[in-house]
């Protein structure tokens, strides 16, 4: 008679499943002798069992994945990153207008744009260039500053706000300090100012406005600025990252402060002399940090600009903003570098 082939099939599989399985068992005992003699453990007795999940990591060397770290080696892991940091900025700043037509002339476009609105409104039909110190020949260099400076800050907290959100699949899918994304579109509004500085000498030059030994106090005022850009893009990057609407909410909020800096007309004159406002009122917005950078820049660049004509210890406000927003943003920013594109 015949074997049947099914039959056959199936003995040959269990007794394979059988082999099988009692090789396994010989393998698994003999590792347990070993772990149990090499540990002390009577046979059969696993010591990694009766250790807590912490310790039991502590002693693979295993650890928590995506962990925060310490404040000093957060430090460490954005300085080994510097190099990603600029080439990020770069990258980011290549692509902004790559759909255009005039390409990266839209960066210096762009705020002359708005300056022009700026001068048509406030300056001819508001009479804004009243109050300007040195006169209303003053009015464009004095304008044109403030919007560049302006704008500076604006972009660094809308990108800002946008950084962790709007690049979660490069912080879900790789290991960095979250930190990067913020300061990198910090520094690629920093590079775009540095671009429209070049249209800002001509301005200067156009109105009689010569190199002067204050020219250098452009690079500290620009690097104090550059500080409290950073900790305000780390602060509105962490809140934006949980609150995606903030996003939408920031441009009425920046508008707000745009009037209250004093961007397109000046703050102290304006208050004290066309308005029954109290000198005190004036004081506290010519002390806000954005009127504090833009008062700094045009001392600088403007000839007819006097000490009296900034901010009372405009130098020491600009130092304190930076520092209270630089500390306190990165510091806010790294508490929840953990929590970065989760949930």
């Amino acid at each position: 008679m015949a074997a049947d082939p099914a039959g056959t099939s199936a003995g040959h599989l269990t007794s394979s499943l059988q082999a099988t399985a009692r090789y396994a068992r010989t393998r698994t005992g003999r590792r347990e002798t070993v772990s149990d003699t090499a540990t002390g453990a009577p046979p059969g007795h696993s010591s990694d069992g009766e250790l807590p999940p912490a310790q039991l990591a502590a002693k693979y060397g295993l650890t928590q994945s995506g962990a925060r770290p310490t404040l000093p080696g957060y430090v460490r892991q954005l300085w080994d990153r510097r190099h990603f940091i600029l080439a990020f900025s770069q990258a980011k700043l290549t692509a902004q207008y790559s759909q255009a037509k005039l390409g990266q002339l839209w960066q210096v476009a762009t705020p002359l744009l708005n300056a022009a609105v700026y001068f048509m409104i406030f300056g001819i039909i508001l009479g804004a260039r009243d109050g300007v110190p040195g006169g209303k020949h003053n009015y464009v260099p004095f304008l044109v500053i403030g919007v560049f400076i302006f704008t500076f800050t604006q972009q660094s907290v809308m990108t800002g706000v946008r950084s962790i959100t709007g690049n979660l699949g490069l912080v879900r899918a790789l290991h960095f300090p979250r930190a990067s994304l913020p300061i990198s579109f910090s520094l690629q509004q920093l590079q775009q100012l540095l671009f429209s500085m070049i249209v800002l000498l001509v301005i200067l030059l156009g109105f009689q406005e010569w190199p002067t030994w204050r020219w250098f106090l452009v690079l500290p005022a620009l690097a104090l600025q550059f500080v409290f850009n950073i900790g305000l893009a780390m602060m509105f990057a962490r809140m934006g990252s949980k609150t995606p609407d903030l996003a939408q909410l920031m441009p009425f909020v920046l508008r707000t402060l745009m009037y209250a800096s004093g961007v397109m007309f000046p703050l102290h004159a304006m208050l004290t002399k066309n308005t029954s406002a109290p000198t005190w009122v004036a004081d506290v917005l010519q002390a806000n940090p954005v009127s504090v950078y833009m008062d700094l820049m045009r001392f600088s660049l403007i000839g007819d600009y006097s000490i009296h004509d900034i901010a009372p210890h405009a130098w020491w406000l600009a130092l304190g903003w930076a520092l209270l927003f630089g500390v306190l943003g990165f510091v806010y920013f790294w508490k929840a570098e953990e929590r970065y594109g989760r949930g």
